[in-house]
């Protein structure tokens, strides 16, 4: 369920107000909603935080992943200083880069010609004999004018080298320039070693700040929540005597909240949040729903305050998705094993690892009832246990059970659409259950769109699977459907039944293409159907693939065949969860029932790291 939030205020005087701030982040409770703010207190914690953020990253990445380095806990005095002293290291280790980098663009460039020093070419050209060097091709060199005074030189990446007495060459001349650099070659080298000795020491040095990595995501975390602070500082409002703030809380922290604000002093007020208020969304799992947590995390997805919770309905499609999408149960197992290594390594079950218990389980249920074991007949006809798990109807193999192939896929194409049907009339009666007690008279309008998509049903299996329908019977509930939507779907609270009306005319062309786009959401869920036969045909041709090598010495050649292409398959099988998986559920089914995922999380201004 969606926790109901109360609106709280708080008013303190002036001089009080960041004291009040640093009690209330104690406390944990208010959400406040801040904005991106900018101030020079901002932007100096911001600067800071980069430059620990930018610093800390490099050590990281000198750290040897394996043998990570024992961590020591220092006062904010000794990491100022050791921060300072690393810094110093990073832009030392960044100068000495640059350096390299440039010296050994220079070696390139004089090592055709040669480890000369320049120095002696300044004191010719200061004594009067200026040279310029040049590289050009043999032909070129014969065509040169004869009253030009040249040096020929040992010849330079295959082109004859020159070097011109007194005046340069005209721009007409197909010669390339060499520009004379400050050091010779054997310098360039000699200080390119020197500052590559000097690298390597820098390098080490920062390395062994590997010790102080916690020290660094500690003081990470305290910019963060400094900056958090300056930010919610800036929503104080008053003038010079008072200042007030205001957030949300859960209604079952409204009693944490008034103790706290009497035991301050705060004067504080307590509201109904209005419908004018967006306050945040905190969701409280019914029992074994959690797992489904981490699925909202990656997503990103956050229900908002006036939405339906559909979490439950979420994890049991979701699940059943999954199943249907990777549809293999010995994929189940080796998910199933993941699951129990995780739970060994960490020694407790997470949510994320209940999470692929609970997807592996049903992959496997999935996979034995379907007779799919890695994609192998054969695994299905050496064990015959396994046959007796099988429902013939929907079978990858219908032949061993005297079906033929099309039927038994079209008991899965109808099963999908039932599927489908049942998830978006759930969407609806959920609607009907949301709103009924709001008296809002729309409710009407989904008992239409509910008569809609369960006589839409019978056309989808008339078109697809070519079962008969009384088209007569179904155009008549259509038609209803539509009208009870037309006339309802604009009703409201505070909204009179003729602007209603009027205004649902008014959207008569749109709901006509609203009751198009649910058959095709009906006609979405073959989703479900073509993406596990797909999987299934994928794990056949390796299957096949590595068929003939697995004796004699193709034998490993054949095992890493399948490894390779099972592998893959079962990549491209999560990857097809997520964008058709979680499609049903985020679009179709949310689109039913309006739900736009728009939600803020709840996330109260809190201490998240001890200060000194």
């Amino acid at each position: 369920m969606i926790v109901p939030m109360k609106k709280a205020y708080i008013v303190v005087q002036a001089h009080n107000g960041r004291t009040m701030l640093r009690d209330l982040r104690k406390g944990g409770l208010l959400h406040i909603t801040s904005e991106q703010v900018q101030s020079q207190k901002i932007e100096q914690l911001q600067k800071r935080y980069d430059q620990i953020y930018s610093l800390r990253n490099v050590i990281l990445d000198l750290q040897e992943k394996k043998h990570m380095p024992s961590q020591s806990q220092v006062s904010d005095e000794v990491f100022y200083e050791l921060l300072e002293r690393y810094q110093g290291l990073l832009e030392t280790r960044d100068t000495l880069l640059e350096e390299i980098k440039a010296d050994l663009a220079q070696i390139e460039e004089l090592k055709e010609w040669g480890d000369f020093d320049p120095e002696e070419v300044r004191q010719l050209s200061r004594e009067g004999i200026t040279l310029h060097f040049y590289t050009l091709s043999k032909k070129d060199l014969k065509n040169l004018d004869s009253s030009i005074q040249y040096i020929e030189l040992s010849p330079v990446a295959g082109q004859m080298a020159i070097a011109t007495v007194g005046k340069t060459l005209d721009s007409s001349v197909p010669a390339k320039p060499f520009t004379m650099s400050e050091h010779g070659l054997g310098f360039l080298q000699n200080r390119k070693a020197s500052d590559e000795n000097r690298l390597k020491d820098v390098v080490k040095s920062l390395k062994e700040a590997g010790t102080y990595l916690d020290a660094f995501s500690f003081h990470l975390k305290k910019l963060e929540m400094a900056m958090h602070f300056e930010e919610v500082g800036e929503q104080l409002e008053g003038g010079e005597d008072l200042v007030w703030l205001s957030g949300y809380l859960p209604e079952t922290k409204a009693d944490d909240f008034i103790s706290l604000a009497k035991d301050k002093g705060w004067a504080y007020q307590l509201d109904e949040a209005t419908e004018e208020d967006t306050p945040p969304t905190l969701i409280k799992y019914p029992k074994g729903v959690g797992i489904i947590k981490p699925v909202f995390d990656i997503l990103g997805t956050v229900p908002g305050y006036r939405e339906n919770d559909v979490s439950t309905w979420f994890l049991l499609f979701f699940t059943l998705f999954f199943a249907m999408i990777i549809g293999d149960a010995g994929y189940g197992v080796i998910f199933l094993a993941t699951a129990v290594l995780l739970h060994a390594k960490a020694k407790k079950a997470n949510t994320m690892v209940m999470l692929l218990y609970v997807l592996s389980i049903a992959t496997i249920v999935w996979g034995s009832l379907t007779g799919t074991w890695f994609g192998s007949k054969e695994i299905l006809l050496a064990v015959p246990f396994l046959q007796t798990l099988v429902i013939p109807s929907i079978s990858n193999y219908p032949e061993l059970f005297g079906l033929t192939a099309s039927a038994a896929q079209n008991t899965v194409m109808k099963f999908c659409f039932i599927i489908g049907t049942v998830q978006l009339s759930l969407a609806c009666i959920l609607n009907v259950i949301h709103k009924i007690p709001k008296k809002d008279l729309s409710f009407v309008a989904d008992i239409g769109w509910l008569m809609d998509i369960l006589a839409l049903y019978f056309v989808v299996l008339q078109l697809v699977i070519g079962e008969p329908a009384n088209m007569m019977y179904v155009a008549s509930i259509v038609g209803a459907g539509f009208l009870l939507v037309v006339v309802f779907g604009s009703q409201g609270p505070g909204i009179k039944f003729g602007k209603g009306l009027a205004s649902g005319l008014g959207g008569f062309f749109t709901t006509f293409l609203n009751t198009i786009s649910a058959f095709s959401n009906i006609m979405s869920y073959i989703r479900l159907f073509a993406v596990g036969m797909a999987s299934v045909a994928i794990a056949q041709s390796f299957n096949s693939m590595a068929g003939g090598m697995l004796s004699g010495f193709a034998l490993v050649a054949g095992i890493l065949v399948l490894v390779i292409g099972h592998s893959l398959n079962i990549v491209m099988g999560l990857l097809s969860v997520v964008v058709h998986g979680v499609r049903l559920n985020l679009l179709e089914f949310s689109g039913q029932l309006g739900m736009e995922w728009t939600g803020i999380a709840y996330e109260p201004f809190t201490q998240t790291v001890e200060e000194n």
